[in-house]
């Protein structure tokens, strides 16, 4: 069996990840894949938290910009990310991974409340564990929840899933000859303002130095490529 280079890792799921081809809500087939490729690192007995974003569903940033309240809007992005907590738990239990989700708002009737030394746990016990519901307060993102649980479990390593194959000093999707970085500072990211993770998840991770790496989650087995570290996406570490 292959050794992994993490003991425990912190997968950060954007809600856009899962939309497939429609753009918008969850696609089964997209899910499926993507509890597949979890499968595939937990038979490598590598402890797994998920923290997911909500954007396939509700945008509390957009909706503020169009003047919604921004706690408000906050808060409806927050309950978007359970659906996708619970979406996933249900694709990865269908394939025999043991699945917990934890959500920062208290919902017991969905999923467990969020404690650290439960979480810790249960990925002792080899479960999965899905964060959900942010951080439970409005104005910080899931990036920041990202960093910030990765801190509290003690996760060797953040891997930041995405539609590009790493950081670029421009959008490649929309310019042809941005050029890639296969590594970076976290002071390098703070200063060429590189939309890797909002400011406040650079400066957590910064502070207690737990690398990034960022990848396609779209081409098959790059989390398995990430676990065992091979060189793929663009690292942000010290």
């Amino acid at each position: 069996m292959q050794k992994p280079r993490y003991k425990r890792i912190l997968l950060k799921l954007s809600g856009e990840v899962l939309t497939g081809q429609g753009g918008f809500g969850i696609d089964p087939a997209v899910i499926q894949k993507i509890a597949q490729e979890i499968k595939e690192i937990r038979n490598l007995k590598v402890e797994v938290a998920i923290v997911i974003g909500g954007g396939n569903i509700f945008r509390g940033m957009a909706a503020s910009a169009k003047g919604m309240d921004r706690a408000s809007a906050d808060y409806m992005g927050m309950l978007a990310t359970v659906m996708n907590g619970v979406a996933l738990q249900d694709a990865l239990e269908k394939i025999d991974v043991q699945t917990r989700v934890q959500t920062a708002i208290e919902m017991r009737e969905v999923a467990e409340p969020y404690i650290r030394r439960r979480a810790i746990r249960h990925l002792e016990k080899g479960r999965v564990v899905i964060f959900a519901g942010g951080t439970g307060n409005p104005y910080f993102t899931t990036d920041t929840t990202a960093s910030l649980r990765a801190m509290e479990i003690g996760a060797d390593v953040i891997l930041k899933a995405t539609k590009v194959d790493g950081v670029y000093d421009a959008d490649p999707l929309l310019h042809k000859d941005a050029r890639k970085y296969d590594e970076l500072t976290y002071l390098d990211v703070l200063k060429k303002q590189l939309k890797v993770m909002d400011a406040t998840a650079i400066s957590l991770c910064m502070d207690h130095q737990i690398p990034i790496i960022v990848f396609n989650l779209k081409r098959n087995g790059n989390v398995k490529r990430a676990v065992l570290g091979e060189k793929i996406g663009t690292r942000v570490r010290g």
